[in-house]
């Protein structure tokens, strides 16, 4: 979407500052950091927060000091994309776990056990596991039982949690969805990462903020991260940490905002999502995010007729024929053999500041000309792949 205008206003604001934000942000931004949680259920002190230059840096900076030479890290499959790459920039080994039918972003807990069960036997030492309730790629939201059931397992053997909560103010039916953090269940063993490019603020500004537990240890890793966030000089740029404060605050702007793309990423991807299943393919309903993720493996054949036999030959066709990024499960952790792709709604919005304001302010996006568009040439693809795959069927 276009920045809001009172956070145009605050950067340019703070333009004309010379100084430079502390590592781990200023007094002003942990307060606000502390308020935005305290008001989801989970208290917080600005001396157990820490904001960084985006998500991926605070993951880097807490996956070097939770995992010592030789730990090894748990992520779900699939994952968001960023993950394990930052595990591997260290040489940390990356195991991934299977998620449930009902969900992605939260292992399956017996399979988690299970995982833990077999690279201990391999020698291994796990220490570390990532996930999400509200979860990029998949869209969905863990329900409490299953996550409950995964963070006392994962406890249970002595892993510690980083929850990665940068889209749980994106629920598409708030009211419906029951979004839990695993910080609320077991808070000395959970640390809370999010990502304000998900809900606050525009993706071109990167921030982030994380909060530690309220334990020794939790001070000890608090303390940690802050070296090597200092040691990369990682911290934000004065007009974004006052853009991030602002923000966390979440005065009125910021919430009607966010409120009105919530409702129109939900809209849009509810579309969306009917294009794919009506085209043959499986996915799960889409809850949160701005993302959808489809498995093509019932269109495998007509598929493998046009030369896509795998996830990245998928992600180019589709690419191509949709005229938007469309990346394969592959990037996401799933195996290359299976035909999954992650299909964003952004896209599907216009694509110029004016279109995808005219989006945001209309009373009924789906019938703007533009998106339309998109939405057609979205089905038509699929619908094209169906037909295909029906004439592959044997006669009966």
């Amino acid at each position: 979407m276009p920045v809001l205008p009172e956070l145009s206003a605050v950067v340019a604001a703070a333009a004309g500052r010379a100084d430079a934000q502390p590592v781990g942000g200023a007094p002003a931004l942990l307060e606000a950091a502390c308020g935005y949680w305290t008001r989801r259920g989970l208290s917080c002190v600005p001396d157990r927060i820490v904001a960084g230059p985006g998500a991926p840096a605070l993951l880097l900076a807490i996956t070097a000091a939770l995992a010592g030479e030789g730990a090894d890290i748990l992520v779900p499959r699939p994952c968001a994309a960023w993950w394990a790459p930052y595990a591997r920039l260290l040489g940390r080994p990356v195991f991934h776990v299977p998620t449930p039918a009902e969900g992605g972003g939260v292992p399956d807990p017996y399979a988690l056990l299970e995982t833990v069960r077999r690279v201990r036997a391999e020698g291994g030492d796990p220490r570390l596991l990532v996930l999400s309730v509200a979860d990029d790629p998949t869209a969905t939201v863990a329900p409490p039982e299953l996550l409950h059931e995964t963070v006392e397992a994962a406890t249970a053997e002595g892993l510690h949690l980083v929850s990665d909560e940068t889209w749980r103010d994106t629920l598409h039916a708030p009211h419906e969805t029951v979004l839990l953090s695993p910080a609320e269940m077991w808070p000395d063993d959970v640390t809370v990462v999010t990502d304000l490019a998900g809900a606050l603020l525009p993706a071109g500004w990167p921030a982030a903020v994380a909060r530690f537990p309220a334990t020794g240890a939790g001070r000890r890793l608090h303390a940690r991260v802050l070296d090597v966030l200092t040691a990369l000089g990682a911290r934000l740029a004065v007009p974004v940490a006052a853009a991030a404060c602002y923000a966390l605050d979440e005065p009125p702007p910021v919430t009607e905002r966010r409120e009105a793309t919530v409702r129109l990423h939900a809209r849009v991807a509810a579309a969306a999502y009917a294009a794919v299943v009506a085209g043959g393919a499986l996915a799960r309903p889409p809850q949160a995010g701005r993302h959808l993720y489809a498995d093509l493996a019932p269109l495998r054949e007509p598929l493998a007729a046009q030369g896509a036999g795998d996830a990245q030959e998928l992600e180019d066709l589709l690419t191509a024929r949709l005229g938007m990024p469309a990346p394969g499960g592959h990037r996401f952790g799933d195996d290359l053999g299976a035909l999954r792709v992650r299909l964003a709604t952004g896209p599907l919005l216009g694509g110029t500041d004016e279109e995808r304001t005219e989006s945001l302010v209309s009373p009924a996006p789906l019938e703007l000309p533009h998106v339309q568009r998109a939405l057609v040439s979205l089905r038509s693809a699929f619908d094209d792949l169906r037909d295909d795959a029906q004439r592959w069927e044997p006669p009966r």
